[in-house]
Parts: structure tokens; sequence; C-alpha cells
């Protein structure tokens, strides 16, 4: 494994995080939520986490080790340039322990309109802000290979949960990587409903839900993300705790 630290002692990943994230990286391929590009990490500690191997998600093998990188620095080499979102994320936001970079279709879709699905169902709830929009708008088709790119989406991001890039996927972040590969899959399917009443010409105000509905369908008692994470990650070769 790749390490790189200022640190006397930089941590070593469990191999519990490193099943847990090669199966939360698998769950997403098999979701449709990444292809040939993409990426996961969860957070070891303040200043260090845990990226996925450098190939694709659905690709990677029980030897696939990820690479610990600090939340500042260079990266270690073989790891991917966009990897610097994480380091952004993790150094703005001490509450986010996992973050899914990921390519989903629809949510995609609505992108290149320069469109975020909104609270138009339950799923669609786990992202709406007090103002009645989505999730933040990232309007620049760029890759981001520098820090200085990748900071500013870290601030665009703000306090949310996830941020979509136009022409280039989305970034999802929550507490632990069952939630945040379960709220990957959630802004996806919010995506496919907005483009499903985008054909129906019913995108308008009237589909939505109220805010008191909104608030009421952000719960997340009763392991909401718990279960989507079974689901998705059902019959992976590695059965493990999650992280």
């Amino acid at each position: 494994m790749n390490v790189v630290s200022t640190a006397p002692n930089p941590p070593v990943a469990t191999e519990n995080s490193e099943r847990a994230l090669r199966q939360a990286a698998r769950a997403l391929a098999r979701s449709g939520l990444v292809h040939a590009y993409g990426h996961c990490s969860v957070r070891l500690d303040a200043e260090h986490f845990l990226v996925c191997a450098a190939k694709p998600m659905g690709t990677l093998l029980p030897s696939d080790a990820g690479t610990v990188v600090r939340t500042s620095g260079a990266l270690p080499d073989g790891v991917l340039g966009e990897v610097r979102i994480h380091q952004q994320v993790y150094a703005r936001r001490p509450e986010v322990g996992a973050i899914c970079r990921i390519m989903p279709p629809q949510t995609g879709l609505l992108a290149l309109l320069k469109r975020t699905p909104r609270a138009r169902h339950g799923f669609g709830a786990y992202f709406a802000k007090p103002d009645g929009s989505g999730p933040v708008l990232w309007d620049d088709p760029r890759l981001l290979r520098d820090d200085a790119a990748a900071g500013r989406l870290a601030d665009t991001l703000g306090a949310g949960n996830a941020l979509v890039m136009r022409a280039n996927g989305a970034v999802v972040v929550g507490a632990n990587l069952v939630e945040a590969v379960s709220l990957s899959w959630f802004l996806e399917e919010a995506a496919r409903v907005e483009t499903g009443l985008m054909a129906l010409g019913q995108d308008g105000d009237h589909s939505l839900l109220s805010a008191d509905e909104t608030i009421a369908r952000q719960v997340v008692a009763g392991r909401v993300y718990e279960r989507m994470w079974e689901h998705l990650t059902f019959g992976d070769p590695e059965p493990v705790d999650p992280v």
C-alpha cells in the first residue's frame, strides 16, 4: 500500500476498511453509478483517508488494496488526479466519513441542462435545501486536476451532501460508507424521477413535495441507509462489517 504522510506514524488501514471500500466500489458499479471512471474513499482519521485502487470500480479484486492519502499535500503516485476533491472535502468537513465520486447517467443528463433533481418524492427529499432547491450544481465541465479547482468545488459543496457536476458526474458525501453509497443511489433515483416528469411535461412546482412533506421524508431512522447498503451489496464476494 502506498502511504504519503509527514506524520511519524501514519495510520494503517484495517483489513475490514479495505474490504468495505472494495465492497462499496463494486456496489456502485453494479448499480450503474460508475463505469470505467469513478472512485470512493473512507476517512481513517482527521488527516488521512483510504481511497480505492485506481481501477474501474467493478473490477476490484480482493487483492486490490487502496492507498492512504493525507488530506493535504501531494497525492501519492498512482492515485487519480481528482482524488484532490476528496482531500479538499475531508479537510473542510470533519463530519464527513466517506466520499463517492460517481458518474450517474440520469443525474448527468439533468446537469447538461444545468439542473439538479428537486424534492418530488422520498429519495429526492434527502438533498432538499430550505429554499426548495436540490443539490448544488458545479457549472464547469473540466476535470479537476489542481488543488485550487478542487478547493473551489469543496467550497461550492459547502455543508451539502451532494454536488452535481455539469458534464462530469457528481460527488456524494456521508458520515460513513453506508450513508455515502446509499445517498449516491438516492441521487440517481431522484434524477430518474425528475427526467421522467420532464418527459411527461409535469416537472413544474405542482409536482414538488411541500416543505412539510420534504422534512417529514428526511428521516433516517429505521435503518434507511443500512437497508439500501444491504440491497446494493448483496452477493458481494467480500462480506464485511460496513464502515
